[in-house]
């Protein structure tokens, strides 16, 4: 009986890893290669998901909603699919101190662990999020979930490269800059905030069980998680996108010259891109549109650092997972380090 269970434990494991690298292949790595050298060849990755051609986002309106969410779920929905399959399947076919060993500790080693495996993960924040709950139920550290989930979008190497090549290395210089500390920095502050019986989510998708032996239990198990996870997190996040899509008319100005580097406008960017939802790297036509509209440096660097770590829906679908006061705290620290980022564009001269 004891060969067995390192035997189970090793092929749950190599369906893991085929998973994340097939799964990251497909609908990362191969199409972002590819899309490099568009960006490389045309200095744009396409339209503006804010605006599309025109000049400002529309009215606040049911069209205006479902034209965003339909945009936006085009864009996302192998991704979400993907990060559903693999937040699942770490609780399926992981064993949890097989997590715990690597992400679980409270120092800055799991916080370290966590920023770096999120690299080749590319999703942005809403299709990491399922990802981020299954580690947080295999008791990896609020540190090292929070360095996961924000590395996924801020040290994304694929719109670090789109960046450069769009809008000017210097702006891919910025986000390295600030989004290094960002990323672990704030998973550090997530570890020194929670308290020792916050280590692991108190609202488990998941009772503690044996391990499942068979191959049939173990794919039921992932198929059953699956399931609940889908339908917790989907239909929330589906109707804040909805909303988010019908306001983005408020939240968003109409960009002219006469904004400039106001620093009002640098505050409210910043507050206006940690709530908002985009994909992975929608940040940088939308930065690229606002600038050719005039925007100032300053409120578009705001931009570029918000737009992607933190969502409000993203947030929602994390509410079980870290306590409440760490994620407001989080929101908080993202619209801080857009600020920070204007005032340096602005410093500095960026366009």
């Amino acid at each position: 009986m004891s060969a067995t269970l390192p035997t189970a434990r090793s092929w749950r494991l190599l369906v893991f890893v085929l998973l994340a690298v097939a799964g990251l292949l497909y609908v990362k790595w191969m199409p972002y290669y590819h899309r490099a050298f568009v960006a490389a060849s045309q200095h744009a990755i396409g339209h503006s998901i804010l605006v599309g051609d025109a000049a400002s986002a529309p009215a606040p309106s049911w069209n205006a909603a479902l034209g965003y969410a339909l945009a936006y779920g085009k864009a996302i929905w192998q991704a979400m699919v993907l990060g559903l399959l693999l937040g699942s399947g770490i609780q399926a076919l992981l064993p949890t101190d097989w997590v715990q060993r690597v992400l679980g500790r409270r120092g800055f080693g799991s916080v370290l662990a966590g920023g770096l495996l999120a690299v080749p993960g590319m999703m942005c924040t809403c299709c990491a999020a399922p990802v981020v709950v299954g580690l947080r139920e295999h008791r990896a550290s609020p540190g090292a979930a929070v360095a996961f989930w924000l590395g996924n979008t801020v040290l994304n190497p694929a719109t670090l490269v789109f960046t450069g090549f769009v809008l000017g290395w210097h702006w891919t210089a910025l986000r390295v800059l600030l989004g290094v500390p960002m990323v672990f920095g704030l998973g550090h502050m997530a570890n020194r905030m929670a308290g020792p019986g916050e280590l692991a989510p108190t609202d488990a998708w998941v009772a503690s069980e044996a391990e499942p032996r068979s191959v049939i239990d173990v794919f039921r198990r992932w198929a059953q998680i699956f399931g609940r996870m889908a339908l917790r997190l989907i239909p929330e996040y589906v109707v804040i996108v909805l909303l988010l899509g019908a306001v983005r008319a408020w939240m968003f100005p109409h960009v002219d010259p006469a904004i400039g580097d106001q620093w009002f406008w640098i505050v409210a960017l910043a507050l206006a891109g940690t709530l908002f939802v985009i994909p992975t790297a929608g940040e940088v036509p939308i930065v690229q549109a606002m600038l050719a509209l005039g925007l100032g440096g300053g409120p578009a660097a705001a931009l570029l650092l918000t737009l992607p770590p933190v969502s409000l829906p993203s947030l929602a679908m994390l509410g079980r997972s870290f306590p409440w006061r760490v994620l407001v705290a989080l929101a908080l620290a993202v619209v801080g380090f857009g600020v920070l980022g204007g005032w340096l564009a602005v410093l500095l001269g960026l366009r």
